[in-house]
């Protein structure tokens, strides 16, 4: 079928739009968590780190605790190539020809979303705690506040984008499995007829109105005389 497609995309080999792939809910989806990444990941290494007037090391804004910030620094990392690498498969996805490819594509997504919006989750939770039991004394300058609530705010609304994406990458492998199955479990009944044997009207088996067997056609060659006969008037 010309308009069919499977998980979302139509058949493979098509001409890539640019304006069409920017317009797709799950790209723009996936550049804001892009952006999201690269703020939580920039707001703590570069403002994630303060000391005291009298002490030369540095230390974590979030309660000193060096985890809160190595876990906000490779959660962002990884979450910004991670969303280049999707950007990159939603380009590619429409060249491919295989609809079982296409299903493994899409249930990476769901699965990899959904794993990412736990994490942002527990790294919002972490984070909102180290924040709040932090002590005045260790930044009495109040340095790098505004980064570290920026980041703590940014990891709030990432669990949402990729629980977003998640859901449409859902929808997607709803759309793929309902095709697949139209396609494999539908039969045209035109087919089914024009495959049928034809049988003739009339059978050997079939009786005369009359009550009688049906006669037997004769065995001899036609020679047109039991045919039309021409009156003269």
């Amino acid at each position: 079928m010309e308009g069919m497609q499977a998980y979302g995309a139509g058949k493979a080999g098509g001409a890539f739009d640019p304006v069409t792939f920017l317009q797709q809910p799950q790209t723009i989806l996936r550049i804001v968590s892009w952006l999201f990444s690269i703020v939580i990941f920039g707001c703590i290494a570069n403002e994630g780190y303060i000391n005291r007037p009298n002490e030369v090391e540095e230390y974590c804004i979030f309660n000193r605790n060096q985890n809160a910030c190595n876990y906000g620094v490779f959660m962002g990392s990884m979450a910004f190539l991670c969303c280049v690498a999707f950007l990159a498969l939603d380009v590619y996805f429409p060249q491919i020809s295989s609809v079982k490819d296409r299903k493994k594509a899409v249930l990476a997504d769901i699965g990899i979303s959904a794993f990412w919006s736990f994490m942002w989750f527990v790294g919002f939770c972490f984070l909102a705690n180290q924040w709040q039991v932090s002590k005045q004394e260790d930044n009495p300058l109040r340095e790098g506040g505004d980064a570290a609530r920026a980041a703590i705010t940014f990891s709030f609304f990432s669990i949402f984008t990729w629980v977003g994406q998640s859901f449409l990458a859902f929808q997607r492998y709803k759309l793929g499995a309902d095709s697949a199955l139209f396609s494999h479990e539908y039969t045209d009944p035109s087919q089914d007829a024009a495959g049928a044997p034809y049988t003739s009207f009339g059978g050997d088996d079939l009786e005369s109105p009359g009550g009688g067997g049906g006669q037997t056609n004769s065995d001899g060659p036609f020679d047109g005389s039991g045919g039309y006969q021409r009156q003269d008037y």
